[in-house]
């Protein structure tokens, strides 16, 4: 019933943006685009940023894009119907780039250095992408191996605390001790116990995504029903078995709220990790432009952050989606 809902709810909002074959918010959109390019060359800059040129030739290539699509995104298919339903955010975007340059280059009421019009921070990109490039490279090996490390650790755990009336008795109360603990509290003793600051950051973002996946994964394994455990011993299954084709698909659910939460966590403890001690990385590119005061790098740094944790948020989304596909209907995500 709700899922009939859904699609009929889905249709009325396509239907809404067309007007005959014309995608009219496809039109509004290159409007609103072409408006920020007309606000971003039309009046000048209180102060220079650079690349403004650049990001005026963008907006209108995005703009004559959009208009192209006005009139030929029915024949995308199941693409074109993904770019109907981002339509308003793209009308949105575009005013929010004329608004933008508006209050900062043009008209400085949020002024150099402490915030930066978008072409100061396409600027950015242009000029240092050597440096970023570097930067992103060091933080994805930290973070690949310290979260990767600190879920299967956390999932082998967690499955052990779930299963094991003994190893939950001693594991347990520990878990529970160090579990509230925000994994940068420990900074000041990694730092101390280990030799360098990058086997520290790995300990940090390891114990930051490990402990939620521990957790989580426990409780889905005590939850099971216990009736699936006695017909899996009806008809022959071992304590293996039962664990590995039983626990453990039961406990899927568990086990990726977990994973969404650790990398969450994971992420925010390694860019302050990153802060403190590292040569190069995410944490450390912000941590050195603040000190030189060039907060449109901060502000730059800050998107990509945002576009590689999203990302990454949404590539697990399509990971849960095909494992947990034949769970849809039974199991309440």
């Amino acid at each position: 019933m709700s899922a009939a809902v859904d699609k009929e709810t889905a249709g009325k909002s396509i239907s809404t943006a067309f007007a005959g074959p014309v995608w009219k918010h496809g039109l509004y959109a290159a409007a609103a685009w072409l408006l920020a390019a007309i606000v971003t060359v039309a009046f000048p800059d209180v102060v220079p940023w650079g690349s403004r040129d650049v990001f005026v030739g963008l907006l209108v290539i995005g703009a004559v894009a959009l208009a192209g699509l006005a009139f030929s995104i029915e024949k995308l298919g199941g693409l074109g119907r993904g770019v109907i339903h981002y339509g308003p955010w793209l009308i949105a975007l575009g005013l929010w780039f004329a608004l933008w340059e508006l209050i900062t280059a043009k008209l400085g009421w949020m002024p150099k250095p402490f915030f930066s019009p978008p072409h100061g921070l396409l600027h950015v990109y242009i000029v240092d992408w050597q440096r970023i490039l570097i930067c992103i490279a060091y933080t994805a090996r930290l973070w690949t191996i310290g979260f990767f490390s600190g879920i299967i650790v956390g999932f082998i755990g967690g499955v052990a605390l779930g299963w094991s009336k003994t190893f939950a008795y001693w594991g347990m109360p520990i878990l529970k001790l160090i579990g509230p603990v925000p994994a940068s509290a420990w900074i000041p003793a990694t730092f101390f116990l280990f030799p360098t600051t990058f086997e520290a950051s790995l300990f940090l973002v390891a114990l930051a995504s490990g402990i939620p996946v521990a957790i989580l994964t426990a409780s889905g394994v005590n939850s099971v029903n216990r009736s699936f455990y006695d017909v899996a011993r009806t008809l022959g299954a071992n304590s293996r078995y039962l664990v590995l084709r039983v626990a453990i698909p039961a406990a899927l659910p568990h086990v990726f709220v977990g994973l969404f939460m650790g990398l969450y966590y994971s992420f925010a403890v390694l860019v302050v990790a990153e802060m403190l001690g590292a040569k190069y990385g995410l944490g450390w590119y912000l941590q050195f432009q603040t000190a030189y005061s060039a907060y449109a790098n901060v502000y730059a740094m800050l998107i990509i952050m945002a576009l590689l944790c999203s990302g990454l948020v949404k590539l697990l989304f399509v990971v849960r989606d095909r494992l947990l596909g034949w769970q849809k209907g039974v199991v309440q995500w």
